[in-house]
């Protein structure tokens, strides 16, 4: 199981650590580095900065919003930061929720998400191929676009810069049986957003035909700790707001797969006591549980028993999300 550092995205602004953080995993070893985005800091931005201060680390976003940019925008962020990395780029892409898409991006959420991440896929993988010119009758993504209010004189577009690699990885974020079934057949990795060692009969369904060097690869939160209840803290506010916060209180895709994994009624609740404006109260009401088996919290001998966990599952790579260097180094000697 190969490890790699999740820096995720911004707050108020840059994180001063994140270079750092980013230097010393390559130092220690760990085989990826992963940036995302949001609704403020891009994905690629960091990511590049992060490549002209390295040498070998891969380089990928957890993840990058196809809503943010067309399939062929994408590519060209993806097939250019490839080359100015030395082929060290993975395109980690995520279709987000209705609130997200039509709120920040100002665009409709598609009606049928697996038919609109598939031929996103499909259109990138085209120009990453550079076979022949990006063609595609689809209903969602049309090229060259032919609706009623385009010119019609659009054409068929091969990408001026050969990409480097025509294998570039394209791993998908998907959390509902049918997407993750899907990211099985169209794409190199899926990026799980919770996934519990103790509970991967939750994804079994999903993952029964699996290709060769398929990568899993879940993000958790890491930190050697004395006080693992103190250290789950950061835990329960992501889930507090990922929970209660990222989606509409109908439709809310981290609150299913939460209920998906056994904790439905506690989701139902952190969900209303986050609508009501209860956010320290939404916090508080994430079950220990649930934070604790989702990530790698306590000290060294703790960390080290339940890591265990996590090798002898279906997990590839491990991506950490660690808050100092000392715990990316506890890390990366316990997984040797």
């Amino acid at each position: 199981m190969r490890l790699g550092l999740a820096l995720g995205y911004w707050g108020r602004g840059p994180n001063p650590d994140h270079l750092d953080l980013a230097t010393e995993a390559e130092r220690l070893g760990y085989d990826s580095v992963w940036t995302a985005e949001a609704w403020g800091s891009d994905a690629f931005t960091p990511l590049t900065w992060i490549a002209a201060h390295t040498t070998r680390i891969r380089l990928g976003t957890a993840i990058a919003q196809m809503a943010a940019r067309t399939p062929t925008a994408t590519a060209m962020h993806a097939l250019t930061l490839d080359h100015l990395s030395g082929g060290r780029m993975m395109l980690g892409l995520g279709l987000s929720g209705p609130q997200v898409v039509e709120g920040w991006y100002g665009r409709p959420f598609p009606a049928s998400p697996l038919t609109a991440t598939r031929e996103y896929v499909d259109v990138i993988r085209q120009v990453l191929r550079r076979e022949a010119p990006v063609a595609l009758d689809g209903r969602f993504h049309t090229h060259p676009y032919r609706g009623a209010d385009g010119t019609g004189i659009g054409k068929p577009l091969r990408p001026i810069t050969h990409p480097l690699r025509a294998d570039l990885p394209v791993l998908l974020g998907a959390e509902g049986p049918k997407n993750i079934a899907q990211t099985t057949r169209i794409a190199d990795g899926w990026l799980p957003l919770y996934w519990s060692p103790s509970r991967t009969d939750v994804y079994q369904a999903s993952l029964t035909a699996l290709p060769e060097n398929f990568m899993i690869a879940p993000m958790a939160r890491a930190h050697v700790c004395d006080d693992v209840a103190e250290g789950l803290l950061p835990v329960k506010a992501m889930l507090g707001f990922y929970i209660g916060g990222m989606g509409h209180a109908a439709r809310n895709f981290h609150a299913d797969l939460m209920a998906r994994m056994g904790y439905e009624e506690e989701a139902r609740r952190i969900q209303e006591l986050f609508l009501a404006g209860r956010k320290q109260e939404a916090v508080l009401a994430v079950p220990d549980a649930f934070a604790d088996e989702i990530s790698l919290i306590g000290p060294r001998e703790r960390i080290a028993e339940r890591l265990d966990l996590w090798r002898k599952g279906p997990v590839t790579d491990l991506l950490l999300t660690a808050p100092d260097p000392h715990t990316l180094r506890v890390l990366a000697e316990l997984n040797t």
